[in-house]
C-alpha cells in the first residue's frame, strides 16, 4: 500500500471504511486460526502450560518450609498465586522467547517457503496490510500463552495450596484482589517484553524464505542480548540490552512499586518493536517476491 492509498483510506467514506475493517477482522480470523491449529504451536502451548504444572506438583511434593531457593518459589507454599509468578519467570528467558520466534519467524517466510505469498498478494491484499495480519496474529499467540500459563498458574496454585491475602517479597501483605491484580500487570509486562521479539522475528522473516533460519537467528540473537547483558564492563550499555529488563516485574512484588524502574523498562522492548517492524515494513514493500 503506497503512502498515497493510505491517505486515500483515511479520507474514505465510514461505509467504506468499516468494508476494511471487516476485510482485515477476517484475514485477521483466518491467520489466527492456522496458527492455532498447527502441531507445533499446540505443543508449544502444551509445554508453556506444563510449567506451572510441573512447577506446583514438584513443591507440593517437596513442601519445602523456610529452605533456600528463588523467593518466587519459597512465597508459593505460602500463597498459591505466587506459582504464576514462578512460572513466568521461568518461562521468560527460554520457552516464551523460543515460542515468539518460532510462530513470528514463520509468520512472512513459511509463505514465502511453501510458495503462497505471491499469491496471497495477487488476491489482491496489500503488503502493508498482510505484515499488520501477521503480526497481529504473532501478538495473539503471545498472549494466549502468556495467559495461558499464569490462568494455569493462579488456578493451580490456589488449589494446592490456597490463598489468605498474599506476602510481598518486602514482606508486606496484600488483599487477594490486589494480588490477582498485580498478576494482571505482571503478565502486562511479560507480554510488552516479548513485544521487542517479535518485531525483530518479524524483520527477520522479511529477510528470508527459510522459516528455521529467521527463527534460529531470532533465538541466538535473545542468547547474544542475554550474554552481554552478564558482561558488567558494558556499563550503561546494558540498559538498551533487550534482555536487561525483562525481570523488572518483580517491583510490581513489593510494596512500593517503582513505577520509573517499570516505565524505562518497557520502553525499551517497545523501541525495539517499532524500529524491528518498520523494517520489515520497509523490506517486505521494497522486497521482489518472487515465491
Amino acid at each position: 500500500m503506497s503512502s498515497a492509498e493510505m491517505v486515500a483510506d483515511l479520507h474514505a467514506p465510514p461505509a467504506l471504511r468499516v468494508r476494511y475493517q471487516g476485510v482485515f477482522l477476517r484475514q485477521f480470523l483466518s491467520e489466527t486460526s492456522i496458527i492455532f491449529r498447527r502441531r507445533r504451536n499446540i505443543a508449544i502451548l502444551a509445554v508453556l502450560g506444563a510449567v506451572p504444572v510441573l512447577i506446583g506438583v514438584a513443591v507440593k511434593v517437596s513442601a519445602p518450609r523456610g529452605g533456600g531457593g528463588p523467593a518466587f518459589i519459597g512465597q508459593i507454599t505460602s500463597n498459591g498465586l505466587f506459582l504464576a509468578f514462578a512460572a513466568l519467570t521461568l518461562c521468560l528467558p527460554v520457552f516464551l522467547p523460543v515460542a515468539v520466534a518460532v510462530v513470528a519467524g514463520d509468520a512472512v517466510a513459511g509463505e514465502a517457503n511453501t510458495g503462497t505469498l505471491r499469491y496471497l498478494l495477487t488476491v489482491p491484499v496489500s503488503r502493508t496490510r498482510l505484515l499488520a495480519v501477521k503480526t497481529a496474529g504473532v501478538i495473539a499467540f503471545i498472549v494466549a500463552g502468556i495467559a495461558l500459563v499464569t490462568v494455569i498458574g493462579i488456578v493451580l496454585g490456589v488449589s494446592l495450596f490456597g490463598t489468605h491475602g498474599m506476602t510481598l517479597l518486602s514482606g508486606d501483605t496484600v488483599s487477594v484482589s490486589n494480588g490477582l491484580l498485580r498478576s494482571l500487570g505482571v503478565a502486562g509486562y511479560v507480554f510488552i517484553d516479548l513485544l521487542g521479539l517479535a518485531g525483530i522475528a518479524l524483520f527477520f522473516s522479511t529477510l528470508t524464505e527459510v522459516p528455521v533460519g529467521a527463527m534460529a537467528a531470532t533465538v541466538v540473537l535473545a542468547i547474544i542480548f542475554t550474554v552481554l547483558d552478564a558482561v558488567p564492563q558494558l556499563g550503561g550499555l546494558r540498559g538498551i540490552l533487550l534482555t536487561h529488563h525483562w525481570l523488572d516485574f518483580s517491583t510490581l512484588l513489593r510494596s512500593q512499586v517503582n513505577t520509573s524502574q517499570l516505565w524505562h523498562g518497557m520502553l525499551v522492548p517497545l523501541g525495539y518493536f517499532a524500529i524491528f517492524t518498520a523494517a520489515a515494513w520497509s523490506r517486505i514493500t521494497t522486497a521482489d517476491i518472487t515465491s
